[in-house]
């Protein structure tokens, strides 16, 4: 009993990953899995206070103690760095693990948020819906979280139903409404792109910029998956850019 529930714990707080379904093909046109097994049991994605377009925030929990430019710091910081290590502290090498320490650096605390079955990212999603917003068009800012969905196959069933599997925070919007993303993947701390515009697109064919980096490598035969295409959504939990003077009086 005692080590089903520590089991059972350890799922909250695992990560992460980026890699080919072991369980069946993906397609890139409509990222559907061909499955070879038995499917699981879906994991959705909470709902009750997604919004599409980002809303003034209420003022910031009182427990924050630090910025968003605090958290931006420390993210980039750590960019091209295999292990997650801030202020003297180990975190997991994991997605997870690179935004709950960043984010510690706000004096947020992730912990708490999960429920039963959730996997780390759903438990961060969780959190972001309670103590600020959740939404999926509109302009993000530094600092704000991403979410992402199906990025590789968490219960090896071959079927799109793992729900949220990654998350990373906004370092920065380009003039095209490209968004930069800071995250953890298995070979480090990287910066992709995304553009929700063109989310099928990986490089624009007139100037070869990239728009969308590959979130879900190719292998074999297998299409590439783009970071436009797995976008779930953002969260914003942070004070706003201006109001960290206040929330600190």
């Amino acid at each position: 009993m005692r080590l089903g529930m520590l089991l059972a714990g350890l799922v909250v707080l695992t990560g992460c990953a980026t890699s080919t379904p072991p369980g069946g093909r993906l397609f890139a046109s409509n990222y559907q899995y061909s499955p070879l097994t038995p499917p699981a049991a879906p994991r959705p994605i909470p709902s009750g206070s997604e919004s599409e377009e980002p809303s003034p925030a209420d003022d910031p929990p009182a427990s924050l103690s630090g910025s968003r430019d605090d958290v931006l710091a420390a993210a980039r910081k750590l960019v091209g760095s295999k292990q997650v290590r801030v202020d003297g502290k180990t975190w997991p090498s994991d997605c997870t693990g690179f935004v709950e320490a960043v984010y510690g650096k706000a004096g947020v605390s992730f912990r708490g948020a999960a429920k039963a079955g959730d996997n780390g990212v759903t438990a961060f999603y969780r959190y972001a819906q309670a103590q600020g917003r959740v939404f999926t068009k509109g302009k993000p800012r530094p600092g704000d979280l991403v979410f992402f969905r199906e990025t590789y196959d968490r219960n090896k069933d071959g079927r799109r139903n793992d729900g949220l599997t990654h998350v990373g925070l906004v370092d920065e919007v380009a003039r095209d409404g490209t968004v930069v993303v800071i995250h953890r993947v298995s070979r480090g701390v990287v910066r992709y792109r995304m553009n929700l515009a063109r989310p099928s697109v990986r490089k624009d064919p007139r100037t070869g910029v990239v728009l969308n980096d590959m979130l879900r490598v190719p292998k074999g035969k297998k299409m590439p998956v783009l970071t436009g295409q797995l976008f779930a959504a953002y969260g914003s939990v942070l004070p706003e850019p201006g109001a960290d003077a206040v929330a600190r009086r």
